[in-house]
């Protein structure tokens, strides 16, 4: 990891280390937009053509009900999956927003009631890991929101079938179809609805710049489907000063690197880091590392910066916007209040980020590629929309409408002014 320091870097070179590694998206676009045709044109017959040429695999049929499925896991692993969701289960259902209703004026009645988003795609990963962990964090808010439609969307793997753990999640958060189906196709599949996939309203989930661009050209698109943001490779940031342990913080970069060649990590070191012992465990940790190849490229795409403050460590921080922020230093939550750019935190050395991938119950579907400047990760309100909703009294609108009248009289909307006048004349005939 190449190092500068803070105060040494003109504007210009500052700019330049916000940036993420460039994506060609003129070309991704041109490549990816062809396959969305194809699907909407061709529906089953395409997704199967896109699978046996993308991933190897021939499939008979591209869907398949959870509840058809047998699975077989060990005890032991079952029993992880089902503490990870109960975790992420509990953190979620307390996002739940009861009625707000206000009474903004007497005989005025305002109300904002959460109804969940009817049919919602998720999509999970599966190229060079699979993913049960990103199973969970999208099923279950869709889950406790109250989706109807449920379509998962994943790779097959060479027999053409799920992997075990992501069937026992989907059967435990009752999704209702699984895709199987990676990549463009799947988004396309999804956004569109094919003879046997069912059209959804809102995709989610990470994946590779095709599945970005994807999600990216189709929410703008007939289609018409939102999707959850838009998002890039994975990337962390830490910072970290001189009491935080050298192997700890490398593990944590490492934990980010390893997800493939594009993810970025970045170190903002505080003066009295132990910079040394930092490289050491790097290269000691990365030797022994299954997936070290991709790490070592991803470190090469990845920085250290070095700074005299923890102020200064915050400031870079909030213009970085990272997907994961860890605050490796003495009393971390100490500056709990100055963040305000991040996907999601983690506070003190015991508090390693792989913790929120998996476990913790925070959601790990986070904005990247500095779109935390303005996107939330995905939580419990991603799948709901809010209704507003209003009520008046006679007297409500006897005192409230004058004021529209007036108001819709000097924006010269005569019809919005006569039905109020219309029923304020009929009160006064009362």
């Amino acid at each position: 990891m190449k190092t500068y320091s803070l105060n040494a870097l003109t504007d210009q070179q500052k700019t330049s280390l916000l940036q993420r590694p460039k994506m060609d998206f003129v070309s991704i676009f041109n490549t990816v937009q062809p396959i969305i045709d194809d699907v909407e044109s061709q529906g089953d017959a395409a997704v199967k053509a896109f699978t046996k040429r993308f991933d190897n695999v021939e499939l008979d049929s591209i869907t398949v009900r959870p509840s058809d499925l047998e699975v077989s896991l060990s005890d032991e692993l079952k029993s992880a999956i089902d503490v990870a969701f109960e975790n992420i289960q509990k953190f979620h259902e307390a996002q739940t927003q009861p009625i707000l209703e206000l009474e903004t004026m007497p005989g005025v009645r305002c109300r904002k009631v959460m109804k969940p988003i009817e049919r919602v795609g998720l999509y999970v990963p599966g190229g060079t890991a699979i993913l049960p962990s990103t199973a969970m964090m999208l099923s279950i808010p869709a889950m406790i929101a109250g989706c109807k439609t449920v379509v998962l969307a994943t790779p097959p793997n060479a027999e053409g079938k799920v992997p075990d753990e992501v069937v026992y999640i989907a059967q435990k958060a009752g999704v209702t179809d699984i895709l199987l189906a990676g990549g463009a196709q799947a988004i396309a599949a999804m956004a569109f609805g094919t003879e046997t996939v069912p059209k959804v309203d809102k995709i989610f989930g990470p994946g590779n710049q095709y599945v970005t661009a994807a999600k990216m050209i189709l929410q703008n698109s007939e289609a018409q489907i939102a999707i959850d943001m838009p998002a890039g490779p994975s990337e962390v940031l830490v910072i970290a000063d001189e009491d935080a342990n050298p192997a700890y913080v490398a593990a944590d970069l490492l934990s980010q690197a390893e997800h493939g060649a594009d993810s970025q990590v970045v170190l903002v070191s505080i003066s009295g880091f132990d910079l040394v012992a930092l490289n050491q465990e790097l290269a000691s940790q990365l030797s022994q590392l299954p997936r070290k190849e991709l790490a070592a490229k991803a470190l090469e795409n990845s920085f250290i910066i070095e700074v005299d403050s923890i102020d200064e460590a915050i400031q870079y921080s909030n213009e970085y916007a990272p997907e994961h922020l860890i605050i490796n230093i003495k009393d971390a939550e100490s500056v709990l209040d100055d963040i305000t750019n991040a996907g999601s935190v983690f506070f003190g050395e015991f508090t390693p980020e792989s913790i929120g991938d998996y476990a913790s119950g925070t959601n790990h579907t986070l904005p990247t590629y500095g779109y935390a400047r303005m996107y939330s990760g995905v939580n419990l309100s991603s799948f709901q929309k809010s209704i507003t909703m209003q009520t008046l009294t006679a007297e409500g609108l006897k005192a409230l409408g004058p004021t529209v009248e007036k108001l819709a009289a000097a924006e010269g909307l005569d019809a919005h002014k006569n039905a109020v006048t219309l029923r304020l004349r009929d009160l006064e005939n009362e």
